[in-house]
């Protein structure tokens, strides 16, 4: 239970802060005189330094400093860079530094989720509900946040994102050591992740592609229901309940039969995500929405469950924290692509764009049940 807890204080700590961070900081930075052209540049250039420092800092940790350490460093990193955000004066300054910032946070997930994954499977504890505390905690970190801005000057909302790093510094100091050995494992061709477990690069592609199949929603979602005359507490509420029904699966898993494996998992957010995406290009009433939004359990919910437990059972030894960064990686690669692709069919096609978001998903599921045929196929079939 000590571990249960220790891993769950990681969680929320991490997740409390993208919970501040992702609606707030850009009211950060218009309050520094940034105008929504360096905004948004500001947020590109962070999300592309994120998304290529992921793959080095895990393997670092694999390779140099050890999974606690890494985590500790990271969590460290993250909090010195944003204090040196609060810091910054001048556009290029505050460009710079908060590209370090994305650089080096965006290190701290795989590393957490590859230590929580490990250490409660030796411990024969379930990762759901463990992982479903963070998603809590991102509500809770939306909430607060949303009341302390209201409170206080909007230039110096970034101190309230600081003393949440430094927070979780506290969260990731001295924590019990994970064997990374005593996960299930197979046989692996010299721990390279490009010949290892046949079907781990396949699975992380699909992964991504269902992840990925969000993007329109991501971009347009609140700008869509806002053009139908939604007000904003029920776009509030729309958006609260899918991550509440995120929470709920999360919470759950741990009683999910043994047949309802990692790629049963990943098979059922690529139909979630199909039927929910396939509804949304017909611009649905508002009766429809809240059902549409409990989807999100599975396009999202049971489509990371079953990612990172995959990946996490089928590594390379020694590569744990690295096939993890790879996840991290294309997720946020094919997630970047797609709202760029998002950007322009929505504005040519308004809600039928989420049509092509639909295709995306079912891709994604027609690589994980290839994988699934492959791996039922006996041996001497193939």
């Amino acid at each position: 239970m000590r571990f249960v807890f220790r891993v769950t204080l990681l969680y929320s700590s991490i997740f409390a802060v993208i919970g501040i961070q992702m609606p707030f900081l850009p009211v950060w930075l218009a309050a520094n005189g940034l105008d929504e052209r360096m905004i948004a540049t500001v947020l590109a250039v962070s999300t592309a330094a994120r998304v290529a420092a992921v793959p080095f800092g895990t393997r670092a940790a694999d390779y140099f400093a050890g999974l606690t350490t890494g985590i500790l460093l990271a969590f460290l990193a993250s909090a010195v860079s944003f204090t040196i955000v609060g810091l910054a004066n001048g556009e290029t300054m505050i460009l710079l530094s908060c590209a370090l910032a994305a650089a080096v946070g965006g290190i701290a997930l795989p590393l957490v989720e590859t230590y929580a994954l490990h250490g409660l499977a030796a411990r024969g504890r379930a990762y759901g509900p463990v992982r479903s505390w963070g998603s809590v905690a991102f509500i809770a970190g939306n909430l607060a946040a949303g009341l302390l801005v209201t409170l206080m000057a909007p230039a110096h909302f970034i101190w309230v994102i600081v003393a949440a790093y430094w927070g979780g510094v506290l969260t990731a100091i001295a924590l019990p050591v994970v064997d990374l050995g005593s996960a299930p494992a197979v046989p692996h061709d010299g721990g390279n992740l490009a010949v290892g477990t046949p079907g781990l690069l396949a699975i992380i592609a699909a992964a991504s592609l269902i992840q990925a199949s969000h993007g329109v929603f991501y971009a347009f979602g609140t700008l869509q229901w806002t053009a139908a005359g939604l007000d904003g507490v029920t776009i509030g509420a729309l958006w609260a309940l899918g991550v509440l029904a995120e929470i709920v699966l999360f919470a759950v898993s741990a009683w999910f039969p043994p047949m309802l494996g990692p790629l049963a998992l990943l098979a059922a957010g690529s139909a979630g995500a199909t039927l929910r995406w396939a509804a949304m290009a017909f611009d649905p009433p508002l009766a429809a929405l809240p059902g549409l939004q409990c989807l999100h359990a599975l396009s999202f919910g049971a489509t990371h469950l079953g990612a990172v437990q995959f990946v996490a059972r089928t590594a390379p030894p020694g590569r744990a924290a690295s096939a993890q960064g790879l996840l991290a990686l294309a997720n946020g690669t094919l997630m970047a692509a797609s709202i760029a692709v998002a950007g322009q069919a929505y504005a040519a096609w308004g809600a039928a764009a989420y049509a092509l978001m639909a295709l995306l998903a079912a891709a994604g599921g027609a690589i994980v049940l290839t994988t699934l045929l492959r791996q039922r196929r006996p041996r001497s079939a193939r």
